[in-house]
């Protein structure tokens, strides 16, 4: 299949207009933290995003847009642990593109890169347990699920892992 989308770094100041249409967005967030950010949130968020993708060049928080027409539809991130053995997947679309495969597209390229820097051994992400779309876009992309836990704020979360051979 070919490549519906590509990546593109979150880098500056510029692109905190891409970070708001996600994070101000009820649907998105409601399934990622339970509720939309504040103004203030956001930027104490987006600023540590922008500090986190100065570290590594290949990973961090990327904008994603759709190939054929240019228009941003969310995001994927590739979070890697100080040893560089483990890496983190997230990702969040705009609502409009959900059920058309763009999920399972960002993920396969998270893991790509991934896979590409051979220190990696295990790729992890973490949704809502009753986020299906979500469990369905993971399983699909061979990661199992290993636990169910509450997070900071009492809510259940669940974590899938995945090994890279």
């Amino acid at each position: 299949m070919a490549n519906r989308i590509y990546f593109k770094k979150f880098l500056c100041e510029d692109d905190f207009q891409y970070f708001l249409k996600l994070v101000f967005n009820e649907k998105i967030m409601v399934m990622n933290y339970g509720r939309v950010f504040l103004l203030e949130e956001a930027k104490k968020c987006y600023k540590r995003l922008l500090e986190d993708n100065k570290k590594n060049e290949g990973f961090g928080s990327f904008k994603v847009f759709e190939m054929n027409t240019n228009v941003f539809i969310g995001s994927g991130a590739l979070v890697i642990s100080d040893d560089l053995t483990e890496a983190e997947v997230e990702y969040m679309i705009l609502p409009e593109y959900w059920g058309k495969g763009y999920g399972s597209e960002i993920v396969r390229e998270l893991l790509n890169k991934a896979e590409e820097t051979k220190s990696i051994q295990r790729v992890t992400a973490i949704t809502d347990p009753n986020n299906i779309g979500s469990k369905k876009i993971l399983l699909s992309n061979d990661f199992v699920s290993c636990k169910i836990y509450e997070i900071d704020d009492g809510s259940p979360a669940e974590m899938f892992s995945k090994q890279i051979i």
